[in-house]
């Protein structure tokens, strides 16, 4: 720097930006290289505009004839979705209390919770539909414990959190008082976490509805049973009918669980 001349001040310093530098080329290139080994043709991708307007021309108008036939999969879809929470939440609460490290009784009891709520949440829905159809046969049973059983992982991973950051000294008092490990969990914990529980209970009902819907395709009963059925016969305005029926429930769920979040603030 020269005398009288006037300081210079950088954000970053020249090293800094060329890691980051560095790093967005690295990050490029990567994307790249995957790009290349999924061996995609660029002449599907240069046609898909052409494509995307023959379709639309194919499903429009919908067909609302069918709307009719379809209204029993959509109630059996939202039933599934129902179920299958409350499913969820009687089998998540107890996993949440072993997967939370301030109320879990042992060290393994605490791995343990941990493992069912990652094992649970690492699956796919579909995989899980896949394989209680195998156990239950086609329908919506098996439709409704495979959200039973995906959601554990969500819940229990949230309310174990929630359990985590409750007050302490509310537990405390009460076993000072000479209550049990129930009067603690009751009257302790339970009004700590119960605005958390209830939110996380609703936003997942939220997404097991739009879940739900896809289920079908592997024979887990629902909508999706239907809208495969229909596009194996390439009927496309009956496929266009389905899919805004489903938008319209998913609309739905959306409204009722953005209610209910906003009373619990």
């Amino acid at each position: 720097m020269t005398a009288g001349s006037t300081p210079h001040w950088e954000h970053r310093s020249r090293r800094q930006r060329l890691v980051r530098f560095a790093g967005l080329l690295f990050t490029l290139v990567v994307f790249g290289w995957a790009w290349q080994a999924l061996g995609v043709r660029y002449e599907f991708v240069l046609s898909a505009p052409a494509e995307v307007e023959d379709l639309l021309v194919r499903m429009y108008p919908p067909d609302r004839a069918y709307s009719y036939e379809i209204v029993g999969p959509l109630i059996e879809t939202v039933n599934i979705a129902v179920l299958g929470t409350g499913l969820s939440v009687l089998l998540s609460v107890p996993i949440a209390y072993l997967a939370a490290e301030n109320t879990s009784p042992s060290r393994l009891t605490y791995l343990a919770g941990k493992l069912v709520v990652t094992l649970t949440r690492s699956i796919s829905v579909i995989i899980w539909a896949l394989l209680f159809v195998v156990i239950f046969g086609p329908g919506p049973l098996a439709g409704v414990v495979a959200i039973g059983v995906r959601s554990i992982g969500f819940i229990g991973k949230l309310l174990a959190e929630a359990i985590e950051e409750i007050d302490p000294r509310q537990p405390e008092a009460i076993r000072a008082t000479g209550g049990n490990a129930v009067d603690v969990m009751v009257y302790g914990i339970v009004p700590q976490v119960k605005p958390a529980f209830v939110g996380i209970t609703t936003y997942r009902w939220d997404i097991n509805v739009r879940s739900s819907t896809v289920l079908g395709f592997v024979g887990a009963g629902g909508i999706g049973a239907e809208l495969f059925a229909v596009l194996d016969f390439f009927r496309w305005d009956a496929a266009l009918t389905i899919l805004i029926a489903i938008l319209g429930v998913v609309l739905f769920s959306e409204t009722i669980s953005a209610v209910v979040r906003q009373k619990l603030r």
